[in-house]
């Protein structure tokens, strides 16, 4: 068997040889190529040295992309509060990079994202509808936070009422997870809503993901 796995390390070494430009350069081939690389427990980006990362570049492709993953994430931090659903982060990751770099994938984000995520600095990834959130900021997120999120996903807010009736929660329960995000700038509170108050996800709704909010309007929301 390990006579096996050694011929077939070989042989992905001779056709990452063969094929490292397209290895760079196409997404959905480096994603194919990621998968036979897990396949015999190859992690291209383990090192920053070594055979994979000198033949391929990999080891600096992702960390250039870990680096604009962090100059989007901080440029965006006034707004949602370190939460951004992985579809903006490849949107504006993708316009920054301009339309002659190499392509990226949502599976190019999550991959850089891991490596940034092992660095301790607050990275990670929760999910939500399908899909995921990136987190930025070091705030600590269980499971009853993760699961309001995902509450407040198709609409972009939540209400006390609605995690009570979905959740089967106390509304003491609900109101401590719902605090604590206002507290880590995760929500924005409208207390003046018709029925009652609502707890708004940035990250979440689209009309502010459309355009820039400045920190003036964002204090506007909550009283």
């Amino acid at each position: 068997m390990s006579k096996q796995l050694e011929t077939f390390k070989s042989n992905l070494e001779e056709f990452a040889s063969k094929h490292k430009q397209e290895i760079r350069k196409n997404s959905q081939f480096r994603v194919q190529f990621q998968e036979m690389c897990s396949t015999i427990g190859v992690d291209p980006l383990a090192s920053g040295k070594g055979f994979w990362s000198e033949m391929l570049g990999v080891g600096d492709f992702y960390y250039e992309l870990g680096v604009q993953i962090i100059e989007v994430c901080l440029a965006l931090k006034h707004r949602n509060g370190g939460l951004i659903t992985l579809d903006e982060l490849h949107h504006r990751v993708l316009k920054g990079r301009g339309k002659y770099a190499q392509d990226v994938s949502q599976d190019d984000l999550m991959r850089a994202i891991k490596k940034l995520k092992v660095m301790g600095n607050g990275f990670g990834m929760i999910p939500v509808g399908g899909s995921y959130l990136v987190q930025s900021v070091p705030a600590e997120l269980n499971m009853d936070h993760t699961v309001v999120l995902q509450l407040a996903e198709k609409k972009g807010y939540v209400t006390v009422s609605e995690i009570k009736d979905s959740l089967k929660w106390e509304k003491e329960r609900a109101c401590h997870v719902l605090d604590h995000l206002l507290k880590e700038g995760l929500a924005w509170l409208d207390s003046q809503a018709a029925e009652e108050a609502q707890y708004w996800l940035p990250a979440l709704f689209a009309e502010l993901t459309s355009r820039d909010v400045t920190p003036e309007e964002a204090n506007q929301m909550t009283p």
